[in-house]
């Protein structure tokens, strides 16, 4: 029986581990998916807001986790790129959602102002991302200053969403196929007090916290065991299950009906985990986070940039059908995934 609190942990052990942690995410997503959509009613909050914000944030405490344990274990390029890698993976598990929502286009039927400004928040973190690492390498009590002004960044974004929700400036036009936010008529968790959903909510998010731990030692142990590039465990692996969860709750969310909550929870789950470069900033004992991550990191982060311009691009140009009955989006997005897997792995 290995020791699971003496790292590396070994291959076979590393792996396991990966997959079992893979597979609680799964399940506790989909749980996730029928609290948040009733918790969004019962708050007021609507779909967009609750699913950025608190849905995002219990869908991204895997990739927190992740990111803080291996910036803590002196894997700074690891930490890096688990983050910018699980913005990519997770925007193209749009795609996924929309293969199952077969009546149009999901940016068409989900378009809205909270989700477009959501999309223009994460190109704004990313951005001051990638702009930290032409700034000087200094930190204070340890943090970068950049990491501050991100921090900053969310909290007016956030505030601009609520205010831009309670007197929109823009509207999408409704059409036949628009699907706006209303409560579940028949919803079955009716029954249950809002403190007892609240309490189901944060346990389903301590379980999927406990999995990014795993997750993210198991990484250690394969980076270190198999020699492969810190840049394609952390962007593509690591990224692939950090996303799970919002894949998971996307497509259930779809399957539900609540397509706005199915892409504010991606959107608003990868602001969350640009934000997780200031959480291993923060973790990182070795200077400034930004400063550490390598071309692969960069040029993760620039591609996470780009699929944030292409969704926003299709919730403006709101296709019915597309390419491939997925929208030119979609396809852009899938070819975008795939180059960026081919370049880390190569």
């Amino acid at each position: 029986m290995p020791d699971l609190f003496a790292t590396p942990w070994p291959l076979g052990t590393s792996v396991a581990v990966f997959a079992i942690a893979g597979i609680l995410t799964v399940v506790a997503s989909i749980r996730l998916v029928g609290l948040g959509d009733t918790l969004a009613d019962r708050t007021g909050w609507g779909e967009a807001l609750f699913g950025a914000v608190f849905f995002g944030l219990a869908t991204s405490l895997s990739g927190i986790v992740m990111t803080a344990v291996t910036a803590a274990a002196e894997q700074p390029q690891l930490a890096y790129s688990n983050a910018v890698g699980g913005i990519a993976a997770q925007t193209t598990a749009l795609v996924v959602a929309d293969a199952f929502y077969r009546r149009v286009n999901l940016e068409h039927a989900s378009a809205s102002l909270s989700n477009l400004l959501f999309g223009c928040l994460l190109i704004a973190l990313l951005a001051l991302a990638l702009l930290a690492t032409f700034t000087p390498d200094v930190t204070v009590a340890g943090i970068h200053p950049v990491s501050l002004v991100m921090v900053g960044c969310y909290l007016g974004g956030i505030s601009l969403v609520r205010r831009s929700d309670a007197t929109p400036m823009w509207n999408a036009v409704d059409t036949s196929e628009t699907r706006t936010d209303v409560p579940q008529q028949q919803d079955p968790l009716e029954r249950h007090s809002t403190r007892a959903l609240w309490a189901q909510f944060t346990g389903v998010g301590v379980a999927v916290a406990a999995a990014g731990w795993a997750v993210g030692t198991a990484a250690e142990g394969i980076v270190e065991v198999t020699g492969l590039r810190a840049g394609f465990v952390g962007g593509v692996l690591m990224g692939l299950v950090n996303a799970l969860p919002e894949t998971v709750t996307a497509v259930a969310a779809v399957r539900r009906g609540a397509l706005t909550l199915a892409v504010a929870a991606i959107l608003g789950g990868n602001c969350l985990d640009a934000l997780n470069l200031v959480i291993g900033d923060v973790a990182f004992g070795g200077g400034s986070l930004y400063h550490a991550a390598g071309a692969d990191e960069l040029f993760v982060t620039a591609a996470g940039l780009f699929m944030t311009a292409v969704v926003l691009s299709g919730m403006l140009v709101r296709q019915s059908r597309g390419w491939g009955r997925l929208g030119f989006e979609g396809v852009l997005l899938l070819g975008s995934y795939a180059a960026i897997v081919a370049v880390l792995a190569t």
